[in-house]
């Protein structure tokens, strides 16, 4: 009985999780394709600018990036105790933050940029092509903030079908539509950001399609008590305050990385660019555990089950170290094919060869950081995982950077890199093992 017990909560953390993989693996398809036709260009500042440009709105929208976690955790617990009405409003108070994060970046889209200029420590000519990213791509931000919520809400209703379907869909088109801007009209960044505004779009319309047909009976009329409910907010931007801060240092963290690079020269901004890219590779398989992890984590919490909560913990961890493997094993055997088939710039692929070491470990080192955020966002643990962030980029990211940079040049960047996201997987297991989240 126990294995058969452990083989249906198996079969259920593979069925969320495979369609959250297949369609994670469209992302960084789609970073790589960018990369590979802003890399077959005539200047390595292509690629330096739709590395700045994306890394410029990966900060902007980890302000507001806490709304797929939250929706997810608060959804999933209500799913698990059977609470509809809870369900409806989870999904209402998330599109209200939505259109309001709506207003707020379209308003402020001229200081956001002169800001991100002035931060940003790229040459002229990648700062250029940067700022026509931006100025194109900032118009998608409806559709992806609301989409957030969409994907939020349909995760915690354990439904990773539907979140695949518009991930792949937005995926495909802003491919098809980046290579024909770029390699058909010659439109440089500005069509790979044209084709992103144009997806995004149309994953929208998507997910309210599916809203409408398979989901109607939750939009029920909004009741203003309910919705303004005040224990109910309060834990609501509680636990959603602790999930933005967590997002903002980790893309901040990101993002330093990013401007330390530019520090090193157009080269070097490519080569850590392209080794970034095989980071969300592993990232985003493994995401696909760590979103079945917020809905059975949430799901059990809501329910009160304590053991399957325990075992779907355990089962998450080892199914991380296990792909882990495989991506090591790869990343060590052809890692020269892997950054030719990003770009052909010879000076690009002769300056990456000293680095290959941190594309091989990453794996093994990142694993359990993936796994431990699905299963604090499923317990809605918001203070936990806000917490191990601040020790892992105040006290282990920074120092280290501090210390190791003046004196390893990259080689220094990268580790301090590594430890930040190992300091992340040990911290959030120790607190999860007493019980301090």
């Amino acid at each position: 009985m126990a294995g058969a017990h452990r083989d249906g909560l198996n079969r259920s953390i593979l069925r969320l999780a495979i369609p959250n993989i297949i369609s994670n693996i469209t992302v960084p398809l789609l970073g790589l394709v960018d990369m590979m036709l802003m890399g077959h260009l005539e200047s390595v500042a292509y690629i330096g600018a739709i590395g700045l440009g994306g890394t410029i709105f990966s900060v902007m929208y980890s302000v507001f990036s806490f709304m797929r976690a939250g929706t997810t955790g608060f959804t999933a617990q209500a799913y698990g105790g059977g609470d509809e009405t809870e369900i409806s409003y989870a999904f209402y108070r998330s599109m209200g933050i939505a259109l309001i994060a709506t207003c707020l970046v379209l308003g402020l889209q001229r200081p956001i940029e002169w800001i991100s200029m002035q931060l940003l420590n790229g040459s002229p000519e990648v700062l250029g092509y940067t700022s026509d990213y931006f100025r194109v791509r900032i118009w998608a931000a409806p559709a992806v903030l609301s989409l957030y919520t969409f994907n939020g809400w349909y995760i915690g209703m354990q439904n990773t079908t539907i979140p695949m379907v518009i991930a792949i869909l937005i995926n495909v088109v802003n491919i098809a539509l980046s290579i024909l801007f770029v390699n058909t009209f010659h439109m440089g960044v500005t069509g790979v950001a044209l084709g992103t505004v144009i997806a995004q779009y149309a994953g929208l319309l998507t997910a309210l399609i599916f809203m409408l047909t398979k989901y109607r009976k939750y939009l029920v009329p909004i009741e203003k008590a309910v919705l303004l409910q005040a224990d109910k907010l309060k834990r609501f931007f509680k636990v959603n305050t602790d999930f933005m801060i967590r997002s903002i240092l980790l893309v901040l963290t990101i993002a330093f990385f990013t401007n330390q690079s530019a520090k090193l020269g157009d080269d070097l901004l490519a080569v850590n660019m392209i080794l970034m890219q095989f980071f969300y590779i592993f990232s985003y398989f493994t995401d696909g555990f760590a979103y079945a992890g917020e809905a059975l984590v949430g799901r059990f919490t809501g329910a009160h089950d304590q053991e399957n909560l325990k075992k779907t913990v355990r089962y998450l961890l080892l199914w991380g170290l296990g792909l882990s493997v495989p991506f090591t094993l790869l990343y060590w055997a052809f890692p020269e094919t892997f950054i030719h088939l990003i770009s052909d710039q010879p000076e690009v692929a002769e300056q990456a060869r000293p680095y290959y070491i941190y594309m091989i470990i990453i794996p093994v080192i990142t694993f359990a950081a993936f796994i431990w955020d699905g299963i604090y966002i499923g317990a809605t643990a918001a203070r936990g995982i806000r917490n191990t962030m601040l020790i892992a980029s105040l006290l282990v990211f920074l120092p280290a950077w501090y210390f190791l940079m003046p004196r390893f040049g990259n080689h220094g960047l990268w580790i301090a890199f590594l430890l930040f996201m190992l300091a992340r997987g040990v911290s959030m297991s120790v607190m999860w093992k007493t019980k301090a989240v």
